[in-house]
């Protein structure tokens, strides 16, 4: 039987009583549950300075990739993100968030963007989740192969 490890990161704290984990490996892969931009959403509302959706995706990602280094990963490992947006409108802004996150890597996680009716909380306008395998390095990706033999 594969061992099942949850794994923590400093920069993403879980309450006590949540009833979910941030992120579990399973041999080689690992699955996130769904990352939102809060508390620092909630913080700059509270200062009147609102994160855009641009800011909230790269402070998201940051959350991904530190669940990923504590599972001893890197962002090359993501393969797959699922992003929900309050506004498709933030579309663009999302995608240039990915664009310099992901800059200078072999190829993009594949992906599914959908817009939703609200998040958890009223400040979200981004929510993500993610998927990874440590056995694998997207900056080593064939962006020529077009089918064939594999």
């Amino acid at each position: 039987m594969t061992p099942v490890r949850r794994i923590r990161a400093d920069a993403v704290p879980e309450l006590d009583s949540a009833t979910w984990s941030n992120a579990l490996r399973v041999g080689h892969e690992l699955v996130m549950s769904g990352m939102t931009a809060h508390p620092a959403t909630r913080q700059a509302a509270e200062r009147g300075e609102p994160l855009d959706a641009y800011a909230q995706t790269l402070e998201v990602l940051g959350k991904v990739k530190a669940l990923l280094e504590a599972a001893g990963g890197h962002i090359g490992n993501l393969y797959k993100l699922n992003v929900y947006l309050t506004r498709i409108e933030d579309k663009d802004a999302v995608g240039r968030a990915r664009r310099d996150f992901f800059a200078g890597q072999g190829c993009f996680p594949a992906s599914t963007l959908v817009a939703v009716s609200g998040l958890v909380f009223p400040e979200l306008v981004v929510e993500v989740d993610a998927w990874a395998r440590l056995d694998i390095d997207m900056n080593r990706c064939d962006q020529t192969w077009n089918g064939g033999d594999a």
